[in-house]
Formats: structure tokens, sequence, C-alpha cells
């Protein structure tokens, strides 16, 4: 049995309107400065948030360093309600989407990584980087880092549903080598 584990959900939402940063820096929830990415972005974050909410000028805010999609949906709600309290946005009915998920998964034996490229399309080049890089276009289109330890990052899934069949097919390839 292989242990998955999310370890961090990328999410966005937009509140369809711009927002006026260098005031909503004076609150003691939000960091910004404006030498920081030209001032077009601060930074939420409150004592209960798992993660923090990247809020820009446009008004699209980008959710990261939650463990779950729920846990990402619920931080940009939190922020969109603290943004409506303190007068800087109408509320608005957020359409979150996750847009990254990177996954950890533990097969709990070891790969033979060489072996691995000579049987895969893998990129393994161990002088520079000591894990094989693979990228699935399906079932979905993700990237894998493997470690000879059998120890996976997957980065590039979608939703929380796309783990399984992503670690079946790795599953497969490695039990083919």
């Amino acid at each position: 049995m292989t242990k998955t584990e999310i370890v961090n959900v990328v999410a966005t939402a937009s509140i369809n309107h711009q927002i006026d940063l260098d005031e909503l820096g004076k609150s003691k929830e939000i960091f910004h400065d404006s030498e920081v990415y030209g001032g077009r972005v601060a930074y939420f974050k409150t004592a209960g948030m798992q993660g923090k909410v990247s809020i820009f000028l446009s008004g699209k805010m980008i959710s990261v360093g939650t463990k779950s999609e729920a846990q990402a949906f619920k931080e940009l709600e939190v922020a969109q309600q603290f943004l409506f309290k303190k007068g800087f946005a109408k509320r608005v009915k957020l359409q979150p989407e996750t847009r990254n998920l990177v996954v950890t998964a533990d097969f709990e034996k070891s790969v033979s990584l060489e072996r691995l490229s000579e049987t895969s399309k893998v990129i393994y080049e161990p002088e520079q980087f000591p894990g094989a890089m693979l990228r699935f276009s399906e079932p979905y289109k993700t990237t894998l880092l493997i470690f000879a330890s059998g120890k996976v990052v997957i980065t590039g899934l979608k939703s929380s549903a796309q783990i399984e069949p992503t670690i079946e097919k790795l599953t497969k390839l490695l039990g083919s080598q």
C-alpha cells in the first residue's frame, strides 16, 4: 500500500474588481510592500489559517500552503470576507478553482532509477539531481520526481480525485521494471 499525502494546494478565485493594496496594507493581517512585485500583491494571513492568500491589484486571489482543496477554498472565502468587512470588496460568490496539488507518495521500497531510465522515458542525470523526472500526459498531465528510496513528489494534479489513478499508473510502471 502506497502512502500518499497532499502537501500543498494552490487554488485561485477572483472578486472581479480592483483592490487598493496600499490602503489594504494598513491592516495588521496584511503584508504589503510596494517594493515586492512592484506593489501589485498583498499577502493575507490570520492566526487560524493553514496557508496564506495572495491578493492582487486586479482582485484575483491565490491560496497556497493548505493541505486540502476544502481548506484552500475556505481560506479564499475568509480572505473575501475580510475584504468585504474592511470595505475593500463587494460580497460576491467566489468560484474557486484548484490549480495544482503537490502530493508526496512513499512506495516503501527502493527503486532502481538506472533501470527505470532504461525502460521508461524518464530524465535521470544523477550528477545533476538525485531523482528521476517523469512526465505523464495520461491519465492526467503531471510531473513526478522519483527517488531511489521509493519516495515520489507529484505536481500538476487538479483535484484529489486524480491522485489514485496517477499512483496506479506509476505502480504499474515501477512494477514492470
